[in-house]
């Protein structure tokens, strides 16, 4: 069972393994998985189950990106057999417990981000060669933080990414259904040009609002691409990470568990399907979880995998087209909310006309609810620049001006200095970094100086030093707060909702008589409103 009994001598390449497998938690889970997979008689698993283990097996392969790669359903079918090969040491007669346990702690050990990446690097470059194309990525030891050099071409890259997401796929499905489903392939070109822009001396002849990734023929240095997934994709080797945690911990539940879960019903839609009419799509929703090291990130991937018991709308607190545009609007669904929120606003043109044709997607995360204040607020906050390059601002630590909304006040007062009424993001009072008007008309966008906040870069691809003033096609806004906040804001809702038919009501006891009512002297002034009547004194 790889568990070593009292009776048994234990080598010390043993309790080294064991012991750098139970800091990781996974020892209990490594030991029935090694029981069900390993051979009774040489007491090793095979290689051939390890590798099928791995595997990821799918109904068919549905595409949302217009940019496929012909070759990348051939990289996912050596997934299984690169694992195996490169981090799980075979012998004569298979894997062995201390092999399985190292191989494990090279995968979903302790280690930084940076190592992680680098043992995804490296099975894709042997996967690589094992379709038949030559890697382009050298590895200058067996170490888990060797240098990397070499490079690699976008499309490539976008093959990477998309065996990232099929091993996000992977995990999140084999929790409800042990089925094969189809797989999604949703668009990801924003991440894929992200990375261009960021490790490509491509100057200006690269046009990003029409690009086809399949035809660049550009070499992105491994360096480079190693800096830009830690600083905007972060968790990006977590999706191996978990990938390879979860399919062993598949194999050690029971075979009643194993029933119980192909017997549980998942959503009919498709992820890329249930969301594709979305300002937020499957794609985006990934590249936004990625950039963050937070339960926040889980919440949004439910967007991209929902189950029948949560559906991806339910999430979903406002929409411009479906609940009508403007300040007073938006505040009706998203009063009462207090949790993490994702505000997306789609716009084209700007005041220039420039881009007049031009579609592009920026998007803000707050850590708490909108509040109606005269005054920016807010504890911690990211800016996104979404579609159609990919980037994301984090907090700079040196203001603390993540949010403003202002609604028009109740009461009419004469303010000699009024605030402006609206939805900004960063910068100051006039020098908003993003400023969406009470009317959700236009939305104002200004270059990163005026903005201590956030992190400096541009939100919209040649945006320049002058304000953008463009068009608004669509807002919405998702909460990210789970279910608990959810409930909160239907409780209040409805509390609110009584308050206000409350106030609608007219009480008819209140008045002494029928002479006293409003009734009364309405009818009587419709009657004869010039007729003379006697003042009781």
């Amino acid at each position: 069972m790889g568990a070593s009994s009292s009776t048994e001598q234990v080598s010390s390449e043993q309790r080294e393994a064991e012991t750098l497998a139970a800091s990781t938690g996974a020892l209990p889970v490594l030991q029935k998985s090694f029981s069900r997979l390993s051979n009774p008689e040489t007491k090793a698993i095979p290689v051939k189950s390890l590798q099928e283990c791995f595997s990821i097996a799918f109904h068919d392969a549905m595409r949302e990106s217009p940019h496929v790669l012909d070759y990348f359903l051939q990289l996912l079918d050596h997934l299984g057999p690169s694992i195996a090969e490169v981090y799980f040491m075979s012998e004569k007669g298979g894997i062995g417990w201390v092999e399985f346990l190292r191989g494990y702690t090279k995968c979903c050990g302790r280690m930084s981000a940076s190592m992680s990446l680098g043992a995804l690097m490296r099975v894709f470059s042997v996967m690589t060669v094992k379709v038949g194309i030559p890697s382009k990525l050298q590895f200058e030891s067996d170490d888990a933080d060797c240098k990397i050099s070499g490079s690699l071409q976008p499309n490539e890259l976008l093959g990477l990414l998309w065996i990232c997401w099929s091993m996000t796929w992977s995990s999140r499905m084999s929790k409800f259904s042990n089925e094969k489903l189809n797989l999604d392939l949703p668009d990801i070109n924003n991440l894929v040009l992200s990375a261009v822009v960021s490790c490509a001396e491509v100057g200006n002849d690269l046009n990003v609002w029409d690009c086809d990734i399949t035809k660049l023929e550009l070499q992105l240095p491994a360096g480079k691409i190693h800096t830009w997934a830690l600083n905007t994709v972060p968790n990006l080797a977590d999706c191996f990470v978990q990938f390879v945690h979860v399919r062993l911990q598949k194999t050690a539940i029971s075979e009643q568990s194993e029933m119980e879960a192909s017997s549980s019903l998942i959503s009919d839609v498709s992820p890329t399907k249930s969301c594709d009419t979305h300002v937020l799509t499957c794609g985006s929703a990934w590249a936004i979880s990625l950039s963050l090291r937070s339960t926040i990130g889980q919440e949004i991937l439910r967007v991209c995998f929902p189950s029948n018991e949560e559906r991806s709308e339910e999430s979903l607190l406002y929409r411009s087209s479906i609940h009508g545009k403007g300040l007073n609007r938006f505040w009706s669904n998203v009063e009462g909310y207090h949790g993490p929120m994702l505000m997306l606003i789609a716009s084209s043109g700007n005041s220039e006309g420039t881009i007049n044709s031009r579609r592009w997607i920026i998007g803000a995360l707050t850590q708490q609810g909108f509040e109606n204040k005269d005054m920016f607020y807010g504890s911690s906050g990211n800016l996104y620049a979404i579609s159609p390059v990919f980037h994301s601002f984090s907090h700079s630590g040196k203001e603390k001006n993540f949010v403003y909304s202002h609604l028009h006040p109740a009461g009419r007062v004469y303010e000699p200095h009024p605030k402006p009424v609206g939805i900004a993001f960063g910068g100051t009072f006039g020098n908003e970094r993003i400023f969406v008007d009470e009317d959700f008309a236009t939305v104002t966008i200004r270059h990163h100086a005026v903005d201590k906040t956030y992190q400096h870069g541009s939100l919209i691809p040649d945006q320049g030093f002058l304000p953008v003033e463009a068009h608004i096609l669509d807002v919405e806004v998702w909460g990210l707060g789970g279910r608990t906040a959810k409930e909160i804001q239907l409780s209040h809702q409805k509390r609110e909702q009584l308050f206000t038919e409350q106030r609608r009501k007219v009480d008819l006891k209140t008045f002494a008589s029928w002479d006293d009512s409003p009734e009364k002297m309405m009818m009587d002034m419709m009657a004869d409103p010039n007729s003379v009547t006697r003042e009781d004194r």
